[in-house]
């Protein structure tokens, strides 16, 4: 959602600021403003629209040389678009500026009283009551900013982070987070905030992980963590295992088509250090083995790409346990009363660790009395801090909002989490464990095969070009590959396109059928599922029967589907279950170049963000 950074040291804030901003792109934001202050005075600068927008103000309007500043690209949840509606909002006064992710969800009282009490609110945001309601507590608290911030927290409900500069106190920058990602970089003699370390990492490599609940006041050579209540409070240090180069297109024309070539390395860098010298796993999970034998249920909960990562999973540690395990998308989770206790695992996954419908999943998980294991790609992020336990996947930094990378290393992740269940209750014996490591461990070498085989399908999303809607179908695990493939072409191209469990095509779905329509059909191994692989041979007749244009993604080898295909996608031979970690692969490269040949901005699709913060 939207992006935050504050910076406080002896540079120039506009320059580190922008440049942040810039990072923070991928992010998904409709407007962009700055503030600093100089020589005890307060100067912003906003524009609706992108940040070249922001850019191009600041050309014509200059802002004073400073060292202390504030920025933001805001995705928008309450007003239009518009100036008046980015960030940052300022008091009556023109003395403190306040930017903001999340929402207020008492701001209609707040913004009442603010009304009633003679003050004049210029937008129509939530965000504009904090800097009212700083206005007054600043000189409740006796000119302190970070008093202030205190006090208004509390009167605050919903998920917020807020960062606020003060004319009066030039020197420092105060943060506030509840339910929203905030963390601070550290450098030699400068200070950062920001939603997400990307913003700062140019600078500096070393971060603070923030809790629930704190503010943080910010100077060029120090950093205090209270609690709303004021007590100081302990926070953990951690460095950034990736640097800036890692966030750069090198070489690509797109973020998405980088992070899609970086699949290999993301996949083997999610295994390293997991696979012991005997072929066993070794995960540092931070659960006890006796509780893992002792898990009864898994429940997996996610949003999104990452709610299809946990369908695979489900396939997976199904077969490979036993245990009975459901799949809840993260936003209907605690509403329909689950039945969890304490020998029910649930399983949270997050790309960003800040996803709040799966956020507060976790917590309500832990109310409950279930164990909550998260699996991550965002070191010191507030879903692993509040879960039990933490599988980090190594994907790096994922900068294009339509998950690529991310994705797969997911994958990765809930197979090593199946598989060390199996190994550590005696699900599996020690030897068929370590042939399905082995063959994952293969997996970075097949993926990098299908990269370099994937031409065809760019050529064929050139000629889809004008097609109005997509069909994908799958069985087992091909059903989610299925629906993943169907939401990055909604998601990049802004057309329909629909997931469909094969077997269900003739109870409704194959109604959508024309002549020509665009089929694409995920084959399994014909190996091991001969009956699953037979029936989706069959679903190819169905609907080419009815004169659709089928695409067929099926294993080299695999003769049987050759006189029905269309247009037929080969992928390496591979088990059934790890599958989806070749498939996948032609669906994203299909939807990046039909997005590209359509125009679109690829990297930054219409209406979505890279990280939901707020339900």
């Amino acid at each position: 959602m939207c992006g935050i950074v504050g910076y406080v040291g002896a540079k120039q804030a506009l320059e580190v600021v922008v440049s942040g901003l810039r990072r923070l792109e991928y992010r998904g934001y409709d407007s962009a403003g700055v503030a600093v202050v100089s020589d005890s005075v307060l100067v912003t600068r906003k524009r609706a629209g992108k940040l070249v927008n922001l850019e191009s103000l600041l050309g014509a309007e200059p802002l004073p040389e400073s060292t202390t500043g504030i920025g933001h690209t805001r995705w928008a949840t309450h007003g239009v678009p518009n100036d008046a509606n980015a960030h940052p909002h300022v008091d009556c006064s023109g003395r403190i500026a306040v930017i903001h992710n999340g929402i207020i969800e008492n701001f209609a009282e707040l913004r009442a009283e603010l009304s009633a009490g003679g003050h004049s609110l210029d937008s129509d945001t939530d965000t504009e009551v904090a800097a009212h309601l700083l206005e007054e507590a600043v000189e409740r608290a006796g000119g302190s900013l970070a008093d202030a911030m205190r006090a208004v927290c509390a009167r605050l409900e919903g998920a917020f982070t807020l960062v606020a500069i003060d004319s009066r106190s030039p020197d420092l920058v105060v943060g506030a987070r509840r339910n929203s990602p905030l963390v601070v970089g550290v450098g030699d003699g400068e200070m950062f905030m920001a939603s997400d370390v990307a913003a700062f990492i140019e600078y500096t490599r070393d971060a603070l992980e923030l809790g629930q609940d704190q503010v943080i006041e910010l100077r060029a050579d120090s950093v205090l963590v209270t609690d709303f209540a004021g007590n100081p409070v302990e926070v953990r240090a951690f460095r950034v295992d990736w640097d800036a180069s890692a966030a750069e297109k090198g070489g690509y024309d797109l973020f998405m088509l980088k992070e899609i070539a970086e699949q290999p390395k993301a996949v083997a860098d999610t295994l390293l250090g997991r696979i012991g010298p005997n072929g066993e796993l070794r995960l540092d999970l931070g659960l006890p083995e006796e509780a893992l034998r002792d898990i009864d249920k898994v429940v997996i909960t996610a949003c999104g790409t990452a709610y299809h990562a946990g369908m695979i999973a489900k396939y997976a540690i199904e077969h490979w346990t036993r245990i009975p395990c459901e799949v809840e998308l993260a936003s209907e989770f605690r509403y329909r009363d689950p039945i969890l206790g304490r020998r029910t695992l649930v399983i949270a996954i997050s790309q960003s660790g800040e996803t709040m419908d799966t956020l507060m999943a976790v917590r309500y998980a832990r109310e409950q009395g279930a164990r909550v294991l998260a699996i991550c790609n965002t070191n010191g992020s507030t879903i692993p801090r509040e879960s039990d336990a933490v599988l980090y996947t190594h994907a790096g930094p994922e900068v294009a909002v339509a998950s690529t990378k991310a994705f797969t290393t997911q994958v990765v992740a809930v197979y090593l989490v199946g598989l060390y269940l199996a190994q550590v209750r005696g699900d599996k014996f020690g030897d068929e464990v370590r042939a399905i490591i082995r063959e994952l461990a293969d997996m970075p070498r097949k993926v990098d095969i299908v990269l370099d085989t994937v031409e065809p399908v760019r050529e064929l999303a050139r000629q889809l070009k004008d097609a109005t809607s997509v069909l994908f179908i799958g069985r087992h695990v091909g059903f989610p590959v299925a629906l993943e493939g169907a939401l990055k072409l909604k998601e990049l191209a802004y057309m329909h396109a629909e997931g469909f469990a094969a077997g269900e095509l003739k109870h409704g779905p194959i109604a959508l059928l024309e002549p020509g329509t665009p089929v694409v059909v995920i084959v399994p191994s014909p190996l091991g599922r001969s009956v699953i692989h037979d029936k989706i041979v069959s679903n190819i007749q169905e609907v080419r029967a009815r004169g659709a244009l089928t695409i067929v993604i099926a294993e080299e080898g695999d003769e049987s589907v050759e006189a029905w295909a269309d247009h037929l996608i080969r992928v390496p031979v591979c088990p059934t279950l790890l599958q989806p970690l070749v498939a996948t692969i032609p669906l994203q490269v299909l939807a990046c170049e039909l997005a590209t040949a359509k125009g679109h901005d690829v990297d930054q699709p219409r209406n979505l963000a890279k990280s939901v913060t707020v339900e």
